[in-house]
């Protein structure tokens, strides 16, 4: 199975959301327990071992703040 490794710039995440609707393994999730700079819980990932590399997240982000890199 393909392995991906997802990065957020968490301060630019503006907590839409959009992210966690799209992942196929659910492990993209709003971190309830951090405020970014624009005073929103940006989106983590729970278990990055589980990261398929698909990149949906990555695509769906409307402010292009996920990168995805596939090993």
């Amino acid at each position: 199975m393909a392995k991906g490794k997802v990065h957020f710039d968490q301060d630019r995440c503006k907590g839409c959301e959009l992210c966690t609707t799209v992942c196929p393994v659910n492990i993209v999730v709003m971190d309830r327990n951090k405020i970014n700079k624009k005073g929103y819980n940006p989106a983590t990932v729970t278990d990055m071992d589980k990261c398929v590399g698909c990149a949906n997240c990555a695509t769906m982000c409307p402010d292009c703040v996920i990168t995805v890199e596939r090993e």
